[in-house]
Protein backbone atom coordinates (compact mmCIF):
# COMPACT_ATOMS: atom_id res chain seq x y z
CA UNK A 1 0.00 0.00 0.00
CA UNK A 2 1.05 3.53 -1.01
CA UNK A 3 1.27 6.29 1.30
CA UNK A 4 1.65 9.82 1.68
CA UNK A 5 3.32 11.64 4.72
CA UNK A 6 2.76 15.07 6.17
CA UNK A 7 3.39 17.48 9.15
CA UNK A 8 1.50 19.10 11.61
CA UNK A 9 1.96 21.10 15.08
CA UNK A 10 -0.68 19.89 17.23
CA UNK A 11 -1.45 22.28 20.30
CA UNK A 12 -1.29 20.59 23.51
CA UNK A 13 -1.48 22.09 27.33
CA UNK A 14 2.27 22.55 26.99
CA UNK A 15 3.02 24.04 24.17
CA UNK A 16 2.85 22.73 20.11
CA UNK A 17 3.49 19.49 19.41
CA UNK A 18 5.46 18.82 16.21
CA UNK A 19 3.69 15.47 14.75
CA UNK A 20 4.60 13.47 11.94
CA UNK A 21 1.50 11.49 10.11
CA UNK A 22 1.84 8.58 8.03
CA UNK A 23 -1.11 7.41 6.19
CA UNK A 24 -2.48 5.65 2.86
CA UNK A 25 -2.71 7.63 -0.38
CA UNK A 26 -5.62 6.03 -1.35
CA UNK A 27 -8.83 7.70 -0.30
CA UNK A 28 -11.28 6.46 2.65
CA UNK A 29 -11.29 6.07 6.63
CA UNK A 30 -8.65 3.79 8.38
CA UNK A 31 -8.09 3.03 12.26
CA UNK A 32 -5.29 5.20 13.62
CA UNK A 33 -1.98 4.29 15.98
CA UNK A 34 -0.03 6.73 17.82
CA UNK A 35 3.09 5.67 17.57
CA UNK A 36 5.63 6.88 20.41
CA UNK A 37 9.78 7.20 19.68
CA UNK A 38 12.72 6.50 21.97
CA UNK A 39 13.95 9.06 23.62
CA UNK A 40 15.72 10.41 20.37
CA UNK A 41 12.77 11.57 19.12
CA UNK A 42 11.66 10.47 15.54
CA UNK A 43 14.84 9.12 13.98
CA UNK A 44 15.33 7.37 10.50
CA UNK A 45 14.48 3.88 12.53
CA UNK A 46 11.10 5.37 14.10
CA UNK A 47 10.48 6.68 10.92
CA UNK A 48 11.04 3.63 8.68
CA UNK A 49 8.64 1.74 11.39
CA UNK A 50 5.77 4.18 10.78
CA UNK A 51 5.89 4.00 7.59
CA UNK A 52 5.82 -0.12 7.44
CA UNK A 53 2.83 0.61 9.95
CA UNK A 54 0.81 2.95 7.78
CA UNK A 55 1.60 0.62 4.62
CA UNK A 56 -0.41 -1.79 6.51
CA UNK A 57 -3.64 0.47 6.17
CA UNK A 58 -3.38 2.15 9.26
CA UNK A 59 -2.69 6.28 9.80
CA UNK A 60 0.07 6.30 11.94
CA UNK A 61 1.12 9.63 14.03
CA UNK A 62 4.19 10.19 15.60
CA UNK A 63 4.48 12.62 18.03
CA UNK A 64 7.64 14.58 19.70
CA UNK A 65 7.52 13.42 23.43
CA UNK A 66 9.42 16.07 24.13
CA UNK A 67 8.66 18.99 22.30
CA UNK A 68 8.28 20.97 25.38
CA UNK A 69 12.44 20.77 25.84
CA UNK A 70 13.72 20.98 22.58
CA UNK A 71 12.97 23.15 19.31
CA UNK A 72 10.40 21.82 17.07
CA UNK A 73 11.82 19.18 14.41
CA UNK A 74 14.56 18.20 16.70
CA UNK A 75 16.26 14.78 16.65
CA UNK A 76 18.90 13.80 18.58
CA UNK A 77 21.54 11.08 17.46
CA UNK A 78 22.42 7.62 18.93
CA UNK A 79 25.26 8.19 20.82
CA UNK A 80 26.40 9.04 24.48
CA UNK A 81 25.33 13.06 23.45
CA UNK A 82 21.78 12.42 22.20
CA UNK A 83 21.35 9.73 24.66
CA UNK A 84 22.24 12.16 28.13
CA UNK A 85 19.79 14.71 26.44
CA UNK A 86 16.98 12.40 26.20
CA UNK A 87 17.51 10.49 29.17
CA UNK A 88 17.40 14.45 30.88
CA UNK A 89 14.38 15.37 29.10
CA UNK A 90 12.41 11.97 30.03
CA UNK A 91 13.36 12.49 33.93
CA UNK A 92 11.93 16.09 33.44
CA UNK A 93 8.72 15.70 31.29
CA UNK A 94 6.12 14.84 34.14
CA UNK A 95 3.81 11.84 33.09
CA UNK A 96 0.84 14.40 33.45
CA UNK A 97 2.17 16.10 30.53
CA UNK A 98 2.05 13.17 28.54
CA UNK A 99 -1.29 12.53 29.36
CA UNK A 100 -2.67 15.66 28.18
CA UNK A 101 -0.12 15.60 24.89
CA UNK A 102 -2.06 11.98 24.18
CA UNK A 103 -5.73 13.75 25.00
CA UNK A 104 -4.53 16.17 22.27
CA UNK A 105 -3.30 13.69 19.57
CA UNK A 106 -6.94 11.81 20.39
CA UNK A 107 -8.90 14.86 19.80
CA UNK A 108 -6.78 15.84 16.65
CA UNK A 109 -7.46 12.31 15.37
CA UNK A 110 -11.15 12.33 15.87
CA UNK A 111 -11.49 15.38 13.69
CA UNK A 112 -10.03 14.04 10.52
CA UNK A 113 -11.93 13.08 8.36
CA UNK A 114 -9.54 9.99 6.91
CA UNK A 115 -9.66 8.34 10.59
CA UNK A 116 -11.99 6.22 11.58
CA UNK A 117 -12.19 7.58 15.02
CA UNK A 118 -10.45 3.51 16.75
CA UNK A 119 -7.38 4.48 18.00
CA UNK A 120 -4.45 2.07 19.39
CA UNK A 121 -0.89 3.04 20.50
CA UNK A 122 2.27 1.78 19.98
CA UNK A 123 5.86 2.83 21.21
CA UNK A 124 9.51 1.10 21.76
CA UNK A 125 11.82 2.05 24.89
CA UNK A 126 10.51 5.24 26.54
CA UNK A 127 7.81 4.79 24.15
CA UNK A 128 6.75 1.38 25.09
CA UNK A 129 5.98 3.06 28.11
CA UNK A 130 4.26 6.04 26.84
CA UNK A 131 1.87 3.59 25.08
CA UNK A 132 0.96 1.88 27.83
CA UNK A 133 0.35 4.99 29.64
CA UNK A 134 -1.73 6.55 26.55
CA UNK A 135 -4.51 3.59 27.18
CA UNK A 136 -5.50 5.05 30.16
CA UNK A 137 -7.04 7.41 28.06
CA UNK A 138 -10.80 5.95 27.38
CA UNK A 139 -10.54 6.56 23.71
CA UNK A 140 -7.39 4.01 23.22
CA UNK A 141 -8.55 0.21 22.56
CA UNK A 142 -5.38 -1.25 22.56
CA UNK A 143 -1.69 -0.45 23.04
CA UNK A 144 1.61 -2.73 21.58
CA UNK A 145 4.09 -2.34 24.24
CA UNK A 146 7.65 -2.74 23.13
CA UNK A 147 10.35 -3.33 25.83
CA UNK A 148 8.63 -0.70 27.92
CA UNK A 149 11.06 1.04 29.80
CA UNK A 150 10.58 2.55 33.97
CA UNK A 151 7.10 1.09 34.05
CA UNK A 152 8.51 -1.35 37.14
CA UNK A 153 10.98 1.25 38.43
CA UNK A 154 8.65 4.19 38.87
CA UNK A 155 11.46 6.49 37.40
CA UNK A 156 9.15 8.86 35.94
CA UNK A 157 8.39 11.98 37.50
CA UNK A 158 4.16 12.26 38.23
CA UNK A 159 2.07 12.97 41.19
CA UNK A 160 1.81 10.66 44.09
CA UNK A 161 0.20 7.47 43.01
CA UNK A 162 -0.02 8.38 39.53
CA UNK A 163 2.68 6.04 38.20
CA UNK A 164 1.63 3.96 35.39
CA UNK A 165 2.60 0.68 37.37
CA UNK A 166 0.02 2.17 40.35
CA UNK A 167 -2.61 3.01 37.59
CA UNK A 168 -2.55 -0.57 35.73
CA UNK A 169 -6.35 -1.33 36.54
CA UNK A 170 -7.24 1.72 34.87
CA UNK A 171 -6.47 0.73 31.55
CA UNK A 172 -8.94 -1.10 29.66
CA UNK A 173 -8.34 -1.48 26.10
CA UNK A 174 -6.20 -4.40 25.07
CA UNK A 175 -2.78 -4.79 25.68
CA UNK A 176 0.42 -6.89 23.17
CA UNK A 177 3.47 -6.74 26.07
CA UNK A 178 6.98 -8.09 24.35
CA UNK A 179 10.24 -7.89 25.82
CA UNK A 180 13.35 -8.86 25.00
CA UNK A 181 15.09 -11.12 27.59
CA UNK A 182 18.66 -10.05 27.56
CA UNK A 183 17.69 -6.08 27.90
CA UNK A 184 19.39 -4.99 31.19
CA UNK A 185 16.72 -2.00 31.19
CA UNK A 186 14.07 -4.41 32.03
CA UNK A 187 15.89 -7.20 33.88
CA UNK A 188 13.45 -10.45 35.16
CA UNK A 189 12.37 -9.15 38.14
CA UNK A 190 11.14 -5.91 36.88
CA UNK A 191 9.40 -8.27 33.95
CA UNK A 192 7.32 -10.10 36.13
CA UNK A 193 6.29 -7.13 38.13
CA UNK A 194 4.53 -5.96 35.28
CA UNK A 195 3.00 -9.16 34.89
CA UNK A 196 2.19 -9.81 38.36
CA UNK A 197 0.45 -6.60 38.39
CA UNK A 198 -1.56 -7.25 35.07
CA UNK A 199 -2.55 -10.45 36.22
CA UNK A 200 -3.67 -9.11 39.64
CA UNK A 201 -5.89 -5.99 38.10
CA UNK A 202 -7.68 -8.67 35.19
CA UNK A 203 -6.26 -6.61 32.45
CA UNK A 204 -6.87 -8.05 28.94
CA UNK A 205 -3.20 -8.77 27.61
CA UNK A 206 -0.85 -10.98 25.69
CA UNK A 207 2.38 -11.54 26.83
CA UNK A 208 5.64 -11.94 24.67
CA UNK A 209 9.52 -12.44 25.52
CA UNK A 210 12.24 -13.32 23.34
CA UNK A 211 15.83 -14.10 23.40
CA UNK A 212 16.76 -10.06 22.72
CA UNK A 213 18.20 -7.49 23.26
CA UNK A 214 16.53 -3.68 23.83
CA UNK A 215 15.91 -2.11 20.66
CA UNK A 216 16.22 -5.26 19.24
CA UNK A 217 13.22 -3.66 16.22
CA UNK A 218 15.79 -0.33 15.68
CA UNK A 219 17.23 -1.20 12.29
CA UNK A 220 20.40 0.75 12.99
CA UNK A 221 23.00 -0.50 15.73
CA UNK A 222 24.51 -3.70 16.38
CA UNK A 223 21.19 -4.96 18.85
CA UNK A 224 18.95 -5.48 15.63
CA UNK A 225 17.80 -8.61 14.83
CA UNK A 226 16.29 -8.37 11.27
CA UNK A 227 13.94 -11.78 11.36
CA UNK A 228 12.58 -10.88 15.19
CA UNK A 229 11.37 -7.44 13.67
CA UNK A 230 9.86 -8.52 10.80
CA UNK A 231 7.68 -10.66 13.38
CA UNK A 232 6.75 -8.55 15.87
CA UNK A 233 6.03 -6.37 12.85
CA UNK A 234 3.43 -9.31 11.85
CA UNK A 235 1.87 -9.83 15.32
CA UNK A 236 1.27 -5.83 16.19
CA UNK A 237 -0.52 -5.57 12.34
CA UNK A 238 -2.75 -8.71 13.45
CA UNK A 239 -3.10 -7.15 16.65
CA UNK A 240 -4.38 -3.50 15.68
CA UNK A 241 -6.58 -5.44 12.47
CA UNK A 242 -8.15 -7.49 14.96
CA UNK A 243 -8.90 -4.91 18.27
CA UNK A 244 -8.94 -1.55 15.92
CA UNK A 245 -11.36 -3.13 12.93
CA UNK A 246 -13.88 -4.38 14.93
CA UNK A 247 -14.70 -1.32 16.43
CA UNK A 248 -14.27 0.87 13.75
Amino acid sequence: MIIQKNVIDINTATGPMRTYIYRPQAGGKYPSIIFYSEIFQQTAPIARTAAIMAGHGFVVLVPEVFHELNPLGTVLGYDDEGKDKGNNDKWAKPLESHDTDTKALVEFINQQTYCTGAIGTMGVCIGGHLAYRAALNSKVFSAVCLYATDIHSNTLSCEEHNDSLTRTPDIKGELMMIWGKQDPHVPDEGRMKIHKKLLNSANTFTWHEFNAQHAFMRDEGDRYDPALALRVYGMSVEFFNRTLTKTA
